[in-house]
């Protein structure tokens, strides 16, 4: 059994091309290639998790993927969001999400709990924050 350890980029081509010519030619499960093939993709996808691995995925992203997966714009949603203006201000994360409008989304578009719970960063905002009055006074 032609095998080896997946450790550079150029050992996991390999594995993968590997992977590749034993699915096109339809290697058939409790085989002896249906066995090295198991193990080949076993290796790759540990060289795989361990070298390329992706971040935590975004909650805004995640939703913006599967609206646009299901074809959906801002104002299909905006019965979760309470607004199609607050749609607007969440996806463009200028707003927090509220814990119903995770779960409501959660269970209308399928996006896991964990992800849509996951803290992401705001977008600064525009605005000035108005000056109290006895900061006023002290710069006076």
């Amino acid at each position: 059994m032609d095998i080896r350890l997946i450790k550079t980029e150029s050992d996991h081509a390999w594995g993968l091309r590997e992977i590749e010519k034993g699915m096109r030619a339809g290697v058939k499960p409790g085989t002896a290639q249906g066995d090295r093939l198991d193990v080949l993709m076993t290796l790759v996808e540990a060289y795989e998790k361990s070298h390329h691995a992706l971040g935590p995925a975004d909650p805004i992203e995640a939703i913006r993927l599967r609206m646009e997966q299901e074809d959906l714009a801002p104002a299909d949603l905006a019965d979760v969001f309470g607004t199609r203006g607050r749609a607007s201000e969440i996806l463009q994360k200028k707003r927090r999400m509220s814990l119903d409008m995770i779960r409501t989304l959660h269970k209308r578009l399928n996006i896991p709990l964990d992800v849509l719970a996951r803290d992401y960063k705001l977008k600064p905002s525009r605005r000035t924050t108005p000056t109290r009055k006895n900061d006023r006074r002290k710069a006076a």
